[in-house]
C-alpha cells in the first residue's frame, strides 16, 4: 500500500531514503532547511567508502588518546570545555562503550553494512548519464612509526578474520601501489575494497534524481515541530505550513537530536566538527585514497582536484573555524607526502561540517518505539556518506514492512532510551 512519507533533512541519508521510499511506490515529500545552494555535512567530506572502516569510533584505547591530544590546539580531536549536561552524559557513555566487547559486537556489522552501501553506490553509478567520479582501486593507511604500523598491522589481521582483505606493505611496496606520489613513510594497510568518490558531484546527481522520480523537495523548510495524533505523528509544521503524512523519517544528521527533544527521545549525539581543504591543481594526483593514521588525515583524489580532510572537534552546533585546527592539518599533510608542504593551501579557503556521532560510535537506525510512524536514520559520525545509501535503503524496508538487508538490532534509535 503506498504511503506518503515526510523525510525531514535532505543530506545523503534523506536523499537516499526519499530515492528507496520512492523505488517501492510511495509519495515522498522532503524538507530541507537549506537552499539548493546549501552546504552540508555530505558535500564536503572525504568522499570516501570504507569497508575497511570495522572499528567504531568508541573502542579501547580512545579516551587516553583523545586525553593526550587535547592538550595541542593543532591535534586531530579536540573537546570545547563548557558546562552541558549533554556533553557530559554522552561522554559518559562514550567512554563505558569504549570497551573491546563492544568493538567484536560491531565490526560485523559494520563490514556487513559496508559493503551494502558499496554495492549501491555501483547501482547508482551504473545508471544512464551518472557520473560521480567512483574509483574501486582502494585505500592506503600511511604509518610514519613502528608503533603505528604494529597497531594497524594488528587491525589488518582482523580484518582478515572478518573476510575483509587487507595487506601490510613496507614503503616500497607501497610505492609501487601509486608510484606518481612521492611518500615519506615507513609503511602502510592496503585495504583492496575500499572506494571514493566526488561527495558533490554524487550529491547533485542523487538529487536530481529523487526529483525525476517524483520526490517532492521543498528547500529552505526547517521543522519546527509536530503535529501529535494520540500515539502517532500526525504531521510536522514550518514557518511555511504544515505537512501531514503516514510515516515520518528524521534524518537531520547532527541536529537530529534537537529534532527528537521535541518528542521525547533519549538520542545523545554531538556533532564531530570536521574540516577539509581541496586543492584544485595539485603537484601530484593520486589515484588511490589516503589515511594517514598518526595525522587522522584522509587524502582523496576527486576528478582532478585532491582533498584533504580531518578532525574531530566537539563544539555544540558551531560551524565557525578553528585556524588552529587547519594549522594542524596543512602542516601534517606534508610529513606524508612532501608535494604538500604547508604554501600549498595558501589561499584555500577551509569548508567545515558537523558529523553526527552517537556515544558509540554506530548510527541510529530504524523506528523508535515510541510512535509507531517513525524512523530514523543519523549518528554515522565519520561514515555518513559511506554508509548513506544503505540506510536510505534499511529506512525504506523498514516503512513497508520487509525484512532488512541487514540486522538492526545494534542500531536502535531508543538503545539509550
Amino acid at each position: 500500500m503506498s504511503k506518503r512519507i515526510i523525510i525531514i533533512g535532505g543530506g545523503v541519508v534523506g536523499l537516499s531514503a526519499a530515492w528507496y521510499c520512492r523505488e517501492a511506490g510511495h509519495e515522498v515529500v522532503l524538507l530541507e532547511r537549506g537552499s539548493p545552494q546549501r552546504d552540508c555535512c555530505s558535500l564536503g567530506n572525504a568522499g570516501l567508502i570504507v569497508p575497511s572502516h570495522i572499528i567504531p569510533l568508541a573502542a579501547p584505547g580512545m579516551v587516553s588518546l583523545g586525553f593526550k591530544m587535547m592538550w595541542n590546539p593543532e591535534s586531530p580531536f579536540y573537546i570545547k570545555p563548557r558546562l552541558d549536561p549533554e556533553l557530559f552524559d554522552w561522554g559518559m557513555k562514550f567512554i563505558r562503550s569504549c570497551s573491546p566487547e563492544h568493538v567484536k559486537r560491531s565490526a560485523p556489522l559494520l563490514r556487513d553494512i559496508n559493503f551494502a552501501s558499496k554495492k549501491l553506490f555501483e547501482g547508482f553509478a551504473a545508471m544512464p548519464g551518472v557520473d560521480f567520479g567512483l574509483v574501486k582501486k582502494g585505500c592506503l593507511n600511511l604509518c610514519k612509526t613502528p608503533e603505528r604500523l604494529a597497531h594497524e598491522a594488528e587491525l589488518a589481521a582482523m580484518s582478515r578474520a572478518l573476510g575483509m582483505p587487507a595487506e601490510v606493505l613496507d614503503a616500497d611496496e607501497t610505492r609501487r601501489l601509486d608510484p606518481g606520489v612521492d611518500m615519506d613513510i615507513l609503511g602502510s594497510v592496503y585495504f583492496p575494497e575500499d572506494a571514493h568518490l566526488s561527495p558533490n558531484r554524487f550529491m547533485v546527481q542523487l538529487e536530481q534524481l529523487v526529483v525525476k522520480a517524483g520526490v517532492d523537495v521543498r528547500w529552505q523548510t526547517e521543522v519546527s515541530s509536530f503535529e501529535l495524533t494520540g500515539e502517532r505523528i500526525g504531521g510536522v509544521r514550518s514557518d511555511k505550513q504544515s505537512f501531514t503524512g503516514d510515516e515520518f523519517i528524521i534524518a537531520g544528521g547532527a541536529w537530529s537530536s534537537r529534532l527528537g527533544r521535541q518528542l521525547g527521545l533519549k538520542l545523545p549525539m554531538q556533532a564531530g566538527k570536521g574540516y577539509s581543504l581541496t586543492i584544485e591543481r595539485p603537484r601530484q594526483l593520486p589515484e588511490l585514497s589516503y589515511i594517514f593514521t598518526e595525522a587522522r588525515l584522509a587524502v582523496t583524489p576527486m576528478m582532478g582536484a585532491l582533498r584533504v580532510g580531518g578532525t574531530m572537534e566537539i563544539a555544540g552546533l558551531d560551524t565557525s573555524i578553528n585556524p588552529a585546527r587547519i594549522r594542524g592539518i596543512t602542516k601534517s599533510a606534508g610529513r606524508y607526502f612532501p608535494a604538500l608542504p604547508p604554501e600549498t593551501f595558501d589561499g584555500i579557503k577551509p569548508w567545515v561540517g558537523l558529523r553526527p556521532c552517537s556515544p558509540d560510535g554506530l548510527p541510529y537506525v530504524g523506528r523508535t518505539r515510541h510512535f509507531p510512524n517513525l524512523s530514523l536514520g543519523t549518528g554515522h559520525a565519520m561514515m555518513g556518506l559511506s554508509l548513506g545509501p544503505i540506510t536510505g535503503r534499511l529506512l525504506a524496508e523498514v516503512i513497508d514492512g520487509r525484512p532488512p538487508t541487514v540486522a538492526l538490532e545494534l542500531l536502535d534509535p531508543d538503545r539509550f532510551g
